[in-house]
């Protein structure tokens, strides 16, 4: 699969084209948080109003800055809806944004889709000139990969970072907690009130949620989770450490299926007919557009036959976050319930 193919192929994969696909990704390292909360925000962002410089150091150690709060705000789709959660609005937006049915993908969130600028719509587009007549002040992704932001073409990535400021936070090499840390940081610095009743209501959901998590996989130590994802000829099985959310999780407690993953750490890859080789009791299956959903191969035998698939215990497994507190929650609260009322089928 080459580097700019969103879904997979029998062709030995690149490592960044992996990522595009989807599974774990990166590696458990420690980020601390900075920045702060702000007292307000320019009307650009859907703050309040701040004036005077900006400044923001990202996960790459970068000190992005601006003579005043940055108003023309492009961002990778996900990271634009979890800034969307914090009150903050962009201008243009790159990453899964609409569907080919025209309605708003699963990775944007509660984005109004129809006002944003899409720049790029899947892996390996970014339409430069679209970017450059936003007259961007700033751009801001993920980094599964250190000193590479998603979503924008390394071919023409050196050109992208010419026209605005950059910053870039781990979707790996930290966990869901850390990385939820570090976005509402950056929301903060570009004014966001991390006080907001909102807010604070959203975290003391996702803390609770964390606490039934941990409590779900202590109380079923023996149920086995299975980290999946599906393309028409290969089926994927990810290492739970190697992504911030399947991270955090293990971390609580939950037992995870630990794949031979390739060279590249992520995950391994099956053929069909060997799809049976991990046993477990329950499948997270990958939910992103790009890639098969259950009811895709529901006509293959040997995913049919699995002892999950056969017990009803297959689950949407959201592969790429948006890292707002208000939409983790959820995916913690639909885990552990998941782990509750799971049967020991393997």
């Amino acid at each position: 699969m080459s580097s700019s193919s969103p879904s997979p192929r029998p062709s030995r994969p690149t490592r960044r084209g992996l990522l595009a696909v989807g599974g774990a990704l990166g590696v458990g390292a420690a980020l601390a948080a900075c920045g702060g909360k702000s007292s307000g925000g320019a009307s650009g962002t859907g703050a309040g109003e701040k004036s005077g410089p900006w400044s923001f150091t990202d996960d790459r150690g970068t000190k992005a800055g601006t003579k005043s709060l940055p108003r023309n705000i492009v961002a990778f789709t996900g990271m634009a809806a979890a800034l969307h959660d914090y009150g903050v609005e962009v201008k243009g937006v790159f990453g899964p944004t609409r569907g080919k049915d025209g309605k708003a993908d699963v990775q944007a969130g509660d984005l109004d889709i129809s006002k944003v600028e899409i720049i790029g719509n899947t892996f390996g587009e970014f339409d430069v000139e679209k970017y450059a007549k936003l007259v961007p002040e700033l751009l801001i992704s993920d980094m599964w990969e250190k000193d590479k932001l998603w979503y924008v073409p390394e071919k023409s990535a050196a050109k992208i970072a010419s026209l605005a400021p950059q910053v870039a936070l781990w979707a790996s090499q930290t966990n869901m907690e850390k990385a939820l840390a570090r976005r509402a940081a950056l929301a903060a610095s570009l004014g966001a009130d991390l006080e907001a009743p909102k807010t604070v209501a959203a975290k003391s959901r996702f803390e609770k949620a964390a606490a039934r998590l941990r409590a779900a996989a202590k109380a079923h130590p023996d149920v086995k989770v299975l980290i999946g994802s599906a393309s028409a000829e290969l089926f994927y099985v990810s290492l739970a450490k190697m992504s911030a959310d399947t991270l955090y999780f293990q971390e609580l407690g939950v037992r995870f299926v630990e794949p031979k993953v390739d060279k590249a750490g992520f995950f391994e890859a099956l053929s069909w007919e060997n799809v049976g080789k991990y046993q477990a009791d329950i499948i997270m299956m990958d939910n992103r557009s790009a890639v098969l959903q259950p009811q895709d191969i529901a006509d293959k035998p040997t995913w049919a036959g699995l002892p999950a698939v056969k017990a009803g215990q297959v689950v949407p497994r959201v592969t790429e976050p948006i890292y707002s507190y208000a939409k983790c929650a959820p995916v913690l609260e639909d885990l552990a319930k998941a782990i509750e009322s799971a049967k020991k089928v393997s």
